[in-house]
């Protein structure tokens, strides 16, 4: 032993029934605390959890409603395009009829699935419900209550892997609601050059929209994934650049467009029902 120095004293851990389930299992950070915070921490995943349940049951509703959802010239973003026959006539808008007239049900039912996929694999959707819903992990530093732990290797939660694939069904979508923010410079009777206070709520939400998706995690790959050299690909750094941007507002976004398209939603169907007349502003 060197001078000077004070030998140390061994710790005794501290014992760890065999029965102990996740953090708590033999080899782990011998720990006594459930946690070390001490500040809300259940507090964000609470909020999250009421949120997304919010969103659910109102789309729910609207999704199986099947009526009120097109007050010319403004189609609801939960229903368009309009695949079925069973559709009401929009006028000039995404109104398909691809599905014959056995399609006996709502036709959001049709549409609804590629957006609600889209935003279901999202990565950051996936860590707003795995700790709203899940407690998996509940908040940083708070342990799970789960015994064990596989992430996203198995079924179901392996199939959060397509989502690369849902955003190329986004981008459709968008494209389809930006079609229908633009039919919003007309009139009821389908003359051009006339706005409401419905133009603005649908242009509001297709920007949001836009956002969102281009600040997507496989947008970004997209753009700039799998290259050695930025210096060779000067438009895609600058893309890659852009789209950084809005990822790193990522989750911002992913609230706020959600909060836009219930809300573009809500207004057609207001309008619809004849609860009170669109403002038009010229």
């Amino acid at each position: 032993m060197a001078t000077g120095t004070t030998p140390s004293t061994p710790r005794t851990p501290i014992s760890t029934p065999k029965t102990a389930r996740g953090v708590r299992t033999p080899g782990r950070a011998a720990i006594s605390a459930p946690h070390l915070r001490t500040d809300r921490w259940w507090l964000p995943p609470l909020v999250t959890a009421l949120g997304l349940a919010a969103f659910i049951g109102y789309s729910t509703w609207r999704a199986f409603e099947n009526a009120n959802y097109y007050a010319a010239p403004y189609v609801s973003p939960f229903y368009s395009p309009c695949l079925a026959s069973n559709c009401t006539d929009m006028k000039g808008g995404a109104d398909w009829h691809l599905f014959g007239d056995w399609w006996g049900l709502s036709p959001a039912l049709l549409v609804l699935i590629f957006p609600l996929g889209f935003r279901l694999t999202c990565y950051y959707y996936r860590k707003a419900y795995y700790r709203g819903f899940w407690a998996s992990p509940p908040a940083c530093a708070v342990a799970e209550p789960h015994a064990t732990y596989t992430g996203e290797t198995r079924l179901p939660l392996i199939l959060q892997n397509i989502h690369r694939y849902f955003f190329y069904l986004a981008l459709p979508v968008a494209g389809i609601l930006t079609y229908d923010a633009v039919l919003g410079f007309r009139d009821q009777h389908g003359n051009w050059g006339h706005a409401g206070l419905g133009t603005l709520v649908l242009l509001v939400n297709i920007t949001l929209i836009w956002a969102y998706t281009l600040s997507c995690h496989s947008c970004r790959h997209i753009v700039g994934g799998k290259l050695r050299h930025f210096s060779r690909h000067p438009v895609r750094y600058r893309l890659w650049g852009w789209v950084g941007v809005l990822n790193a507002r990522h989750m911002l976004l992913a609230w706020s467009s959600l909060i836009s398209v219930g809300v573009a939603d809500f207004y057609v169907y207001l309008v619809a029902s004849g609860a009170f007349d669109d403002p038009r502003f010229f």
